[in-house]
């Protein structure tokens, strides 16, 4: 072999040996960066997922905090519009009393709103219609332990039931509804107690 064969041998080797190397390196650069990848997205995708995880769990209690306030809100309104119900029928079924048992309670709202001197008391035109002819006497027997007295106005009231008591330019209104709307919170929670027991 000549000289020139062995130094093209040589070359040639050496740039097998060169090609080797520079793939070796490159497949092991090839290899870290891959490995550097794997690891970054290994970490990207459990953050991803830890955070998925908490904003799900997150999403979870407020769905269930807001399906619990919205059932919450839902039973009160049951309940208030059962109590209101219940008051509506209780107006009823006063205005639908004998006239002896309707006179009576009259007679004992007028005693609780009354005060130590005169009075007027006036009824709604129906309630004049057919007031007992006796009432006044019983009404004033009530009155007096009170150290007052009441006259049964002639003039009908513009109210559907109950009565308006004056004295000089004071009037209460004790109408059925007026009763209720003044004292609506003592009245709901006495209904709420007799319907669901609180």
């Amino acid at each position: 072999m000549s000289g020139l064969d062995e130094i093209l041998n040589l070359i040639e080797t050496q740039q097998q040996q060169g090609e080797e190397l520079i793939l070796k390196a490159a497949k092991s650069k090839a290899a870290a960066i891959k490995a550097e990848g794997d690891k970054k997205a290994q970490t990207a995708y459990e953050d991803f997922m830890h955070r998925s995880k908490e904003q799900t769990e997150k999403d979870y209690e407020n769905a269930c905090n807001s399906a619990d306030a919205e059932m919450k809100r839902r039973i009160l309104a049951c309940k208030v519009g059962l109590i209101d119900e219940a008051i509506e029928k209780t107006v009823a079924k006063l205005k639908a009393l004998p006239d002896n048992e309707y006179f009576q309670l009259i007679i004992k709202l007028a005693e609780r709103h009354s005060q130590p001197e005169k009075g007027v008391l006036s009824l709604c035109s129906k309630d004049l219609a057919r007031v007992p002819a006796d009432f006044e006497s019983k009404l004033n027997e009530s009155i007096n332990k009170k150290g007052g007295s009441i006259t049964l106005s002639k003039e009908a009231a513009d109210i559907e039931d109950g009565f308006i008591l004056s004295y000089g330019l004071i009037s209460e209104n004790c109408s059925f509804r007026a009763i209720i709307e003044s004292e609506k919170d003592e009245i709901r929670d006495t209904a709420a107690r007799a319907l669901f027991g609180r």
